[in-house]
């Protein structure tokens, strides 16, 4: 399953998952991070997945598998592990399905999740108690709708698509108009599409857009509390950690990562395989294949070297307040002399 070498007991067996430091017999468990080495030694896990690459200066008492990856490894075994779980079927009696709308087979609808005219619902789909799925949406196959997970009118999700709960698909853009009297709203007319193997976090929006779509493309990974405005474009496999907030009419790249509460400005283009780290704010168009950090974001070396020389900035400034009143006593000598 993960293309391992054993060393220890090749007979050794586990039936459940442990973090290495919380390791109990029956358990497996990984080691990926080089800060969590010392852990080995001691473990009371049965197995752990580890780098072909680490180098231990001590015997351990766990079977070790040593992996090209360990963190790919744990994933895929959590994936099988996730997959064996039964999955929910049924219409509870307490659900609302309105008659024009469709579901696929295997599906599960639970108590009180409303299922709104002409929507169409593919095969095996999860709809938790107290989602909404509005009019006319397009849901594919294999789909999970977490409780309070929203996903308005119109809008179209792929397949192998989680939403989590109280995500919410397809609200209104922020669009406002000024007048002299307060702001006009702007009809946001538009919608949200979301492609295949896209994941949604808890309480994170994607907003409908003005005219056309919203787009979040396959593969995208969406932590919690993410706001993505409207006519935005997320580009393939790009992950963005909670708190990321990408404003209206901006292109992201595929393969982009953004660390925690990166602020995208509206209106630009963010590059293919963009790094981008926390609390990065990006005021215009980055290019591709950069790592950046900061306001406005820059290279991580000279970032941290700015770093360090604005921790010193308040002795900086006595020195040259110093030299200054030095020059001045110079000058004041000389005039006299």
């Amino acid at each position: 399953m993960v293309g391992g070498r054993i060393e220890g007991d090749a007979k050794a067996t586990v039936n459940t998952f442990a973090k290495i430091e919380e390791g109990k017999p029956g358990a497996i468990s990984f080691l990926s991070n080089e800060k969590y080495t010392h852990f080995i030694y001691d473990t009371q896990s049965s197995v752990v997945l580890v780098d072909e690459s680490v180098k231990l200066e001590q015997g351990v008492k766990t079977t070790l598998i040593r992996v090209k990856n360990a963190y790919e490894a744990v994933a895929r075994l959590l994936q099988l592990y996730d997959s064996m779980k039964p999955k929910k079927k049924g219409i509870d009696p307490l659900a609302f399905i309105a008659p024009t709308a469709t579901l696929g087979a295997d599906c599960y609808v639970g108590a009180f999740a409303y299922i709104g005219d002409g929507a169409k619902i593919g095969n095996g789909c999860q709809i938790y108690p107290h989602a909404v799925v509005g009019e006319n949406v397009t849901i594919g196959d294999d789909c999970i709708l977490y409780p309070n997970a929203v996903v308005y009118h119109d809008c179209r999700i792929g397949s192998h698509v989680t939403l989590h709960a109280g995500s919410v698909i397809g609200a209104d853009g922020f669009g406002f108009a000024p007048t002299a009297d307060g702001y006009d709203k702007i009809p946001q007319i538009g919608i949200v599409v979301i492609e295949d193997n896209v994941e949604i976090g808890a309480n994170t929006c994607v907003d409908r857009s003005t005219m056309g779509c919203t787009y979040v493309r396959k593969g995208v990974k969406l932590d919690n509390l993410v706001q993505i405005a409207h006519n935005t474009d997320i580009g393939q496999n790009t992950v963005m950690s909670a708190q990321v907030g990408v404003a209206g009419s901006t292109k992201i790249g595929e393969w982009c990562m953004f660390g925690g509460q990166v602020g995208i400005a509206g209106h630009i283009t963010v590059g293919n395989r963009v790094n981008l780290g926390a609390q990065s704010g990006v005021p215009s168009s980055v290019e591709d294949n950069q790592t950046l950090i900061g306001t406005p974001p820059m290279e991580t070396r000279p970032y941290f070297r700015s770093q360090a020389i604005f921790r010193r900035l308040p002795d900086m400034y006595k020195e040259l307040e110093d030299l200054k009143k030095q020059v001045e006593e110079l000058k004041r000598m000389k005039d006299e002399g």
